[in-house]
């Protein structure tokens, strides 16, 4: 899955698998990290690889998130190009057209937010114009929020899958840890409830994950920000912002897990973290 950021590809993600896998937000750059979606039918698996919003890196984190996105185009069967449909075609949509095209594998088009179109017809000159500038296996037009035609794009992408023996158990949604997810959900709750600067600056690590006898699940998160007048900001007032944060993210959680949840969240100042190898290491921001 590529395409530029606020695609929609997190949220047809976690759409397509039936759980909240991926962080999902309307500011720009929310995923970091190759997220694996699995989806297993009788007729065959899709492993879909949600891949960082294509743009212009500028620290090493943005480096690493587009090196990402190479390895998982080189890697895959099929590119699914999703495409934001409610949107005027830009320089960055035509970049990311061209790096479908110079990757040579069997492509899809997703036209993804039809649910913001009145008037279908409206989506034949975007039609066009990608039909004349590449040639797709399929063309779909879907609105990942609100579900629609998903079954349509999973038979579409089966029927063009090559024929081999499934990588993932059947009952199986994504390949990464809980942890990681948590750390998602966390971040996800802070882009929510933050304003245009923070999102950037900040990450989320799980410390300590335990389960005890009780049957409830305590987890442990520190909150990564750049600057001192950043910590503030995510604390709020009176810590009325972070014990929010928490209060949303520890309810996906036990939706997810199907267990009580005490999430301890805490803000740390780590300067210049987006260009730290170590540490970017440990948020699991891998290249390849």
């Amino acid at each position: 899955m590529i395409g530029r950021p606020n695609a929609g590809k997190s949220t047809l993600l976690n759409c397509l698998v039936g759980e909240k896998i991926a962080a999902v937000s309307n500011k720009p750059q929310t995923t970091r990290i190759k997220i694996k979606g699995i989806v297993s039918r009788p007729e065959g698996q899709i492993v879909f690889l949600d891949t960082p919003g294509v743009h212009k890196p500028g620290y090493l984190l943005n480096r690493r998130m587009m090196a990402a996105v190479e390895d998982s185009v080189s890697n895959s069967d099929i590119v699914m190009l999703v495409r934001d449909a409610s949107v005027s075609t830009g320089n960055g949509d035509r970049f990311v057209l061209e790096s479908v095209k110079s990757s040579g594998k069997k492509s899809i088009l997703v036209l993804n937010k039809i649910d913001k179109i009145s008037n279908k017809n409206e989506l034949l000159p975007l039609i066009e114009f990608y039909s004349k500038n590449h040639d797709f296996a399929e063309i779909v037009p879907i609105s990942a929020k609100k579900g629609e035609s998903m079954n349509l794009l999973v038979d579409l992408i089966l029927k063009h899958l090559p024929e081999g023996e499934p990588l993932f158990d059947e009952d199986e949604i994504t390949d990464l840890s809980m942890r990681t997810i948590a750390a998602e959900i966390v971040r996800e709750k802070i882009l929510a409830s933050t304003g245009e600067e923070i999102p950037f600056a900040t990450a989320v690590v799980v410390d300590k994950w335990d389960e005890g006898e009780s049957g409830i699940v305590e987890i442990y998160c520190q909150i990564l920000v750049e600057k001192n007048s950043q910590k503030p900001i995510i604390i709020g007032r009176g810590g009325q912002r972070l014990k929010e944060v928490g209060t949303l993210a520890r309810l996906d959680l036990e939706k997810l897990l199907d267990k009580h949840v005490k999430l301890h969240l805490f803000v740390k100042v780590e300067e210049n973290w987006r260009n730290k190898e170590k540490k970017l290491d440990e948020l699991g921001v891998i290249a390849g």
